[in-house]
């Protein structure tokens, strides 16, 4: 919680310094027209990480049972940790320094700057380095499609609500319900001897999440909200 309070500080003064304008700027203050955006992020995304997951355990020979020992405060714990994660990563690459990118060079090389920055930042999170280049690529390329729809989304709704229902929706389903996650197990468990994916079955959900899904997502917020950021 102190990193988001640190951050937020932080995109107080960078907006102030740089723009003269407030942190409200960002679409922090709840509305109802923001919550509709939070969940019409959230829903969506939960479902497409659902399909993602299922896809793939279905071709690996495996399924997922309850597990018993994960209860309520268990799952609400999570899910807080998942809010928290997902709202620090959003004010720092969604914040005020997408903000001002936009302002400058407009959405489309804002938000590649910003999808490249999410993906380089992941080489990091994910302690990539000396892993090799082609492992690499691929967390840099799937990280960074992901970039680019919060970014996308930041710029249209112009509002950190829709992105931050994007992000959260994606990750609460691996980290709380699927045991995919630096919290270990979860909610549900795989059973079952995993099988390696076959080329063409990784090649499938590889393109499902760098481009099947952000094209939804890119779709839908530019038909939705057909306003530029000025």
């Amino acid at each position: 919680m102190l990193g988001i309070v640190v951050v937020c500080i932080l995109s107080w003064l960078i907006l102030w310094l740089v723009e003269r304008e407030h942190i409200t700027v960002l679409g922090v203050l709840p509305d109802f027209r923001r919550l509709k955006e939070f969940f019409a992020g959230l829903v969506p995304m939960a479902v497409f990480c659902l399909i993602n997951a299922l896809g793939q355990a279905y071709f690996q020979d495996i399924s997922y049972a309850r597990n018993p020992e994960y209860g309520l405060m268990e799952s609400l714990n999570g899910t807080w940790w998942t809010i928290k994660a997902a709202l620090f990563e959003e004010l720092i690459f969604r914040g005020a320094v997408l903000y001002i990118l936009i302002r400058k060079l407009g959405i489309v090389k804002a938000c590649i700057l910003s999808a490249i920055a999410f993906g380089i930042y992941h080489w990091f999170s994910y302690g990539m380095f000396g892993s090799g280049i082609i492992p690499m690529l691929y967390v840099f390329m799937l990280t960074g499609a992901g970039g680019w729809m919060f970014a996308y989304a930041f710029a249209r709704t112009r509002s950190i609500y829709a992105p931050l229902g994007l992000h959260f929706g994606w990750i609460v389903v691996r980290i709380v319900f699927i045991s995919d996650g630096p919290l270990g197990d979860s909610m549900f468990m795989p059973v079952g001897d995993e099988s390696e994916l076959g080329g063409w079955e990784q090649l499938m959900f590889f393109l499902w999440q760098t481009l099947i899904v952000p094209g939804v997502v890119t779709w839908y917020f530019a038909r939705k909200y057909s306003a530029v950021v000025k």
